[in-house]
């Protein structure tokens, strides 16, 4: 996968980037909370992890001229901007850091690499009819996942649980839209619309809420 800034319509934008290590002048456009923030994280990989993130986020921005207005997180875990201006969520994995903004709605972005162990968990985080149309295939299990964590991040609550409250309808592995609802919950009946990407090695999903 490589790197990339996707302006998606005049509203909200994604970016993925490859992790680095940034410079005090490359991360300047931080917030003073931010920067207090990241030289409090001792672990190497956490920091550049957490950087990485935030200039996915500067370019984002910066490809609807959106100024960087910082951000931080709620007691959900779920970042907000310190402005009260848009909607931002996060996502990394192996060697990959992103970011996606909306001016108006909620968004949930999800990055995964696509592994083998997948299929032997799938019970722990699939309902039982998701299980009866999912091919046996770890792409196919992994769009399911991040399709779900998608959502997870989109709504922005704890307690909900991605077995028995998100329900995906069923689709097929080369599906670019997958289709799911939260169930059981005060946030039952939400429906979410997922935009799925398979990446060499990596799938990428979003939704905007």
């Amino acid at each position: 996968m490589q790197t990339k800034i996707e302006k998606i319509d005049s509203s909200s934008a994604l970016a993925i980037k490859i992790i680095d290590d940034y410079s005090e002048e490359e991360l300047h456009f931080l917030s003073f909370r931010e920067k207090l923030a990241l030289a409090n994280i001792s672990h190497p990989e956490k920091k550049r992890e957490r950087s990485t993130a935030r200039v996915a986020i500067k370019d984002a921005l910066d490809s609807l001229s959106v100024p960087y207005p910082g951000f931080f997180k709620d007691e959900h875990g779920k970042s907000q901007s310190m402005n009260g201006t848009g909607y931002v969520s996060l996502s990394h994995t192996q060697g990959y850091a992103g970011a996606i903004f909306h001016r108006e709605y909620p968004v949930g972005m999800d990055m995964d690499f696509v592994r083998e162990k997948i299929l032997r968990i799938g019970k722990r985080f699939l309902d039982p009819d998701e299980l009866d149309f999912l091919e046996n295939d770890p792409v196919h299990f992994t769009l399911a996942w991040s399709a779900k964590e998608s959502i997870f991040k989109c709504q922005g609550k704890k307690g909900v649980s991605f077995r028995d409250n998100i329900l995906l309808e069923p689709f097929e592995k080369g599906s670019t839209v997958i289709k799911g609802k939260i169930r059981g919950t005060d946030y039952a009946d939400h429906h979410y619309q997922v935009q799925a990407q398979v990446l060499g090695d990596v799938i990428l999903t979003y939704t905007i809420w």
